[in-house]
């Protein structure tokens, strides 16, 4: 979370938008009657702003997730649909759309799955050997 690669992309994507605040605060102070001090207080609360919403949004500008969906091989699912050789599955409560690996025969409704690969947001599954529901076991197991 406090990654100095993290808080570098946060900061640089944040301070430009201060900037800008402090900008039209100071083009308009005249119009808004802001005294300088209220100017630099209302840019300083901008940026408390935006270091409070950090420990919240941090994972946005964390560029390590990608690597999160090899975590999903192996994961075990059940087919919503017959796919054949393309339909959705439903892992860990979430509908995903699924294909079978190498488009080898149909898998039918209702039938266990397990996540070989991950190609964008479709999942490559293919047949369970087990024939166990997913639902049974832990959704994590492998």
């Amino acid at each position: 979370m406090w990654s100095a690669p993290v808080l570098a992309k946060y900061w640089t994507l944040q301070v430009p938008g201060a900037a800008l605040v402090a900008l039209l605060l100071y083009l308009l102070r005249d119009t808004l009657g802001l005294q300088t001090w209220m100017l630099w207080s209302i840019v300083a609360l901008w940026m408390v702003k935006d270091a409070l919403l950090y420990p919240i949004v941090w994972r946005s500008y964390d560029p390590s997730p990608a690597d999160a969906w090899h975590a999903l091989e192996g994961a075990r699912c059940v087919a919503v649909d017959r796919l054949a050789p393309a339909g959705y599955v439903r892992m860990q409560g979430e509908l995903w759309h699924a294909e079978l690996v190498d488009r080898m025969s149909a898998v039918d409704r209702g039938a266990p799955v397990r996540v070989h690969a991950v190609r964008g947001l479709t999942l490559l599954v293919e047949p369970d050997e087990r024939r166990q529901s997913p639902l049974e076991s832990s959704p994590r197991e492998r």
